[in-house]
C-alpha cells in the first residue's frame, strides 16, 4: 500500500445547544456543551486511520488543552503525528458552534495555530513528507502555503489531491498541480464561476478545470454519488441509499476513502465507488470523526449493498 500525508487543518469544534440563540447582550442558559475533533485535515487524517491506511497527519495545534486532546485523538486512531506540531503562544484552531432546537447553527470559526502552517514549517517537515506516495489537501491553511507545497510535491514526483474546501477561486499555478480534486457542485461553481443546474453545466465547469491542468475532477453530487471527468471522458460513479442521521464530515469520509482505495492500487472508478460507500456509512450515524467507519464495516456494507 502506497503511504499517505494529509497537510491541513486541525481544529476542535466547542458545540453548544440552546433552545434559541441570544440576542445582542443578552445571556440565555444553554442546554448542553460538547467538544468534538474537527477540521478538514483532521477528520481525513482519522477516517483514514480508521480504515488502516498508513497516513501521516502535518500540521499545527496551539499550547493548550485543546492541542494536547487532539493528538491524543489521532494517535488513538492511527494517525502519525510525527508531523504535528504544537505552536506556543497561540490557540489552536477552534470552532464555537450554537446548535438551537431546530437544527439551525452559528459558528464562528478561529484559525489559530492553522493560520502558522507556513512554507518553512513544510521545509522542517519534508523529510518526512518525501517518504510518503499521496499527499491530501483543503484549504484550511494559508494559501500560499497550499501552493508552495504542491509544487515542491510535483517536482518530487508525487500524486496530489485538493479537496477544495472552504471552496475560493484558486490561482492557475495550484490547478495545473493536481492530480485529482473533489469538489462538490457548490464548491466547482465558486471555482468556476459557473452556475451548475444540470449535468451537461456540471460537465462544462469539470471540462474548465481539465483545461487549468487538473488531470482528474471527482465532482460529488451528494445521495447521487459522483462524477469523473477527464480530458477524454464524463462518468457517473453511483451513490449508496442509506437512511442519513448526520451528513457532517461526509465529504471528508469520501476523500479519505478515495485516498485510500487509491493507495492500495485500485483504479479511479473502483476508487470512486469505495469513496462513496465509505462517505454513505459516515452519514448513517451522529457526529464526524466517531461515524467514520473501519474498513471491515465499509467491506460488509459494500457487500451487502452489490447483493
Amino acid at each position: 500500500m502506497k503511504k499517505i500525508c494529509v497537510v491541513g487543518s486541525l481544529n476542535m469544534d466547542l458545540v453548544v445547544t440552546v433552545d434559541r440563540f441570544p440576542r445582542p447582550g443578552e445571556t440565555i442558559i444553554g442546554r448542553e456543551f460538547t467538544t468534538y475533533p474537527g477540521g478538514k485535515g483532521g477528520n481525513q487524517a482519522v477516517a483514514l486511520g480508521r480504515l488502516g491506511a498508513d497516513v501521516l497527519m502535518v500540521g499545527k495545534l496551539g499550547d493548550d488543552i485543546f492541542g494536547e486532546q487532539y493528538i491524543k485523538n489521532l494517535k488513538e486512531n492511527g494517525v502519525y503525528v510525527d508531523g504535528v506540531r504544537v505552536e506556543k503562544g497561540i490557540s489552536s484552531g477552534i470552532a464555537v458552534i450554537e446548535v438551537d432546537n431546530t437544527g439551525e447553527n452559528n459558528i464562528v470559526i478561529v484559525a489559530g495555530a492553522n493560520g502558522r502552517v507556513d512554507r518553512a514549517f513544510i521545509d522542517e517537515n519534508w523529510p518526512l513528507m518525501e517518504e510518503r506516495d499521496i499527499f491530501l489537501f483543503q484549504l484550511e491553511i494559508p494559501l500560499d502555503t497550499v501552493l508552495y507545497t504542491v509544487e515542491k510535491l510535483k517536482k518530487a514526483g508525487k500524486i496530489i489531491i485538493l479537496d477544495p474546501a472552504p471552496a475560493r477561486v484558486l490561482p492557475d499555478e495550484i490547478l495545473l498541480n493536481v492530480d485529482y480534486i473533489t469538489p462538490n457542485e457548490t464548491e466547482i461553481e465558486i471555482i468556476t464561476g459557473m452556475k451548475i443546474e444540470n449535468d451537461e453545466d456540471l460537465h462544462r465547469a469539470c471540462n474548465w478545470l481539465i483545461s487549468k491542468g487538473v488531470k482528474n475532477v471527482i465532482a460529488k453530487v451528494g445521495k447521487r454519488g459522483a462524477y469523473l471527468a477527464t480530458h477524454d471522458s464524463f462518468a457517473h460513479v453511483p451513490g449508496f441509499s442509506v437512511k442519513a442521521v448526520d451528513t457532517t464530515a461526509a465529504g471528508d469520509s469520501f476523500n479519505a476513502g478515495f485516498v485510500f482505495a487509491l493507495a492500495q492500487g485500485k483504479g479511479i472508478i473502483e476508487s470512486i465507488q469505495f469513496a462513496n460507500a465509505v462517505g454513505a456509512i459516515s452519514t448513517t450515524a451522529k457526529g464526524a470523526q466517531s461515524a467514520m467507519p473501519t474498513l471491515e464495516q465499509v467491506k460488509a456494507f459494500m457487500d451487502e449493498q452489490m447483493c
